[in-house]
Order: C-alpha cells, then structure tokens, then sequence
C-alpha cells in the first residue's frame, strides 16, 4: 500500500504548476556552466586525430563538436550541427565517455556529436570538478552506476564536466569553427 501511495504522490507532483518564484527548466540542464575550458582549437585538433582527419566538423562555442555528414553546404553544415544539438537537448541526453588512445576522454552522444576532456587540463582543475560534478547533472536526473545512484568515480567526474558543455552549446547555438577535411579551419 505504501508504494502505491508514493507512485501516486510522484505522479502528482508531476501534475502540479511550479512553485511561485522556482523557475521551470525545460529541458532539463545542469546548474553548473564551468568557467574553464579547453580552446575550441583544441578540440577540433583532437577531433581531428580521433576521425583520422576523415569528416568535416562543426565546432560550438563551448566546445562541442559535431562530425557532419559528408557533401553539405556551410549553410546546410551549420543547419545539421544546430538540429543535432536540438536532438540531444529536446530528448534525454543519453551520453557514453570513452576513454581514448590518447589518455582523454571522448564524450559521445545518440547523435553525432561529442565533447572533448583533455586529462591533463581537467586534472589541474580536479578539486572544482570534484566538487561540483553533481551540479553537472540535468535537472532531476538521476544516473545508476556500478557504485549506485550518482555515485561517479572521477571518470565520470569529468566525464560530466565534459558533458556540462553541450548543454551550455545547445541552449544557446553559436558556432566557433566549421571544419573541412584535409584542410584549414575556417
């Protein structure tokens, strides 16, 4: 009895207007916006050695990257990376870090784009991210690890530090860089 009564209490709240003065957050995004970060050069040159210099990309504002399908016009690049980013923002911003050849961290998404955390940088500012890392978790979310609910090892510590950056890229799109293989950045 008492669990129906808890499922029907959340159910409820769901149903409730937001409170006077709390502020709605759709989508769902995380408190903490860093204010360090890797260059956007960065980024591209990383991006560029893990696609072995194979795909043109789009480089956001706060570094995220999207790899783009070949053949687009800079009109039609700049349309697919903004959807992109509106994909995982509107949806549930499924992520996967991947720890790369390099020693970094890749964060990968359900659609093709990805943020970059260079280890040495994030590890001189270590102490902020492990103090802050769950202010890095969208609104009300709650992720299950192998050490249970937001319970992260500093993997996934910087793993959302990194992920921190789509979001910021996402609520507010400006593009830094295109990219075309074999080429310079524009």
């Amino acid at each position: 009895m008492r669990k129906l009564v808890l499922v029907i209490g959340v159910c409820i709240a769901g149903l409730l207007p937001v409170a006077a003065g709390e502020e709605e957050r759709f989508p769902p995004r995380p408190d903490w916006q860093p204010d360090f970060s890797i260059s956007n050069d960065q980024v591209l040159e990383r991006m560029i050695y893990y696609l072995d210099d194979g795909a043109d990309i789009v480089v956001f504002e706060h570094g995220t990257a999207v790899v783009l399908p070949a053949g687009l016009t800079d009109a039609d690049a700049s349309g697919f990376a903004v959807k992109t980013l509106s994909l995982i923002f509107n949806a549930h911003p499924d992520f996967n870090p991947l720890n790369m050849d390099d020693g970094n961290i890749l964060v990968a998404y359900n659609h093709p784009a990805y943020n970059v955390v260079i280890s040495a940088f994030a590890d001189q500012h270590i102490k902020t991210i492990k103090a802050r890392h769950l202010e890095a978790l969208a609104t009300d979310e709650v992720l299950i690890g192998p050490d249970g609910a937001n319970k992260f090892n500093e993997f996934g510590m910087k793993a959302l530090y990194g992920r921190t950056f789509m979001f910021m890229d996402a609520a507010d799109p400006k593009i830094a860089l295109l990219y075309r293989h074999g080429g310079p950045a524009e």
